[in-house]
């Protein structure tokens, strides 16, 4: 009888154990396999309606899913507007005026909530239209791994200290993804998603008047779209050659001094980053893979899983 009750009480801890394990596990790739099987299908679909129209869109989500797992981890945080009872993330200065495709985050949440109400979370939402709008300007495919639910509050404070600054030096830089448990090669590699997009003239152009380490016929270009005062949402190309193609021409101009930001250039300045910018740019292949890799670490930062958070009806405001 004794030996019954242990084995009972051993086959309650481990029951206790597995059901802990369930409510805090990782995120996996087929998290709505059941739940809503027509997930991808239908987020694919609606993304590429958004490229044809703009083909800029797909480096704006990028940029957006970066912005939202650099603050908090990636919850859907930066999706929500402001409430009464705080302010959310829209209006930091990193993101004023300057995030966009918010729209195309609420058209693909209406059409995943009429195929499966209440399923499916923003923050997921928004991995894997990030994923399939990287595809589409010709970038690699990554294991998007889904599971994460949304968070409940946004903090307007913590943008400034989280998001890297265009102004920061190569030190700033790799402890900026440091904290974030990303490593100096992840860093690089996730920077090179400036081969796609445009940059504000205010995030550039104390780069193209005042910094020496850069080429003057880009900075010439760039001044003609970008006064010493005034115009500070005018944009530029991030990648002055390819600005809708995903590539590695980035890492060429980087070796050129063609970098629009100030901080894009610190990754070839004499630093410890200068041969992974080499390699880079002469294995394209490798800086592909090494994205895909960085993506996958990146959407892994302080998920909300199990019970926590919950799954927003409407990603700009908590149920």
């Amino acid at each position: 009888m004794a030996s019954f009750s242990r084995f009972s009480f051993f086959v309650f801890i481990v029951a206790l154990l597995l059901g802990s394990y369930s409510v805090n596990s990782q995120l996996t790739s087929n998290f709505y396999y059941s739940s809503c099987p027509n997930l991808q299908f239908i987020v694919r679909q609606a993304m590429q309606e958004a490229v044809n129209r703009e083909s800029r869109m797909g480096a704006s989500i990028l940029r957006m899913f970066f912005h939202d797992c650099f603050v908090n981890g990636c919850d859907g945080s930066v999706l929500l507007d402001d409430t009464p009872t705080f302010t959310g993330e829209k209006g930091a200065v990193p993101n004023q005026n300057s995030l966009r495709g918010f729209e195309v985050i609420d058209n693909i949440k209406a059409r995943v909530e009429a195929a499966c109400p209440g399923v499916v979370s923003c923050a997921d939402i928004l991995a894997l239209a990030t994923r399939y709008g990287v595809e589409m300007l010709g970038g690699p495919t990554w294991e998007v791994l889904m599971g994460r639910r949304d968070t409940r509050t946004a903090s307007l404070s913590a943008v400034g200290p989280n998001i890297p600054s265009p102004f920061s030096d190569l030190s700033t830089l790799i402890s900026n993804f440091s904290i974030k448990g990303l490593s100096v090669r992840d860093m690089v590699a996730l920077s090179g998603a400036h081969t796609i997009g445009f940059a504000q003239c205010r995030t550039f152009r104390n780069r193209i008047y005042n910094d020496t380490d850069i080429n003057p016929f880009v900075a010439f270009n760039s001044r003609r779209n970008c006064p010493v005062s005034g115009g500070d949402n005018a944009l530029s190309p991030l990648d002055f050659q390819s600005p809708n193609r995903f590539d590695n021409v980035y890492f060429s101009n980087l070796m050129t001094q063609n970098g629009l930001l100030h901080s894009d250039q610190q990754l070839f300045s004499g630093g410890v980053t200068d041969s992974i910018v080499r390699f880079y740019f002469i294995n394209e292949f490798a800086f592909r893979s090494d994205f895909s890799g960085a993506m996958v670490r990146m959407g892994n930062i302080s998920p909300l899983t199990g019970t926590n958070g919950e799954i927003r009806r409407n990603c700009r405001r908590v149920n």
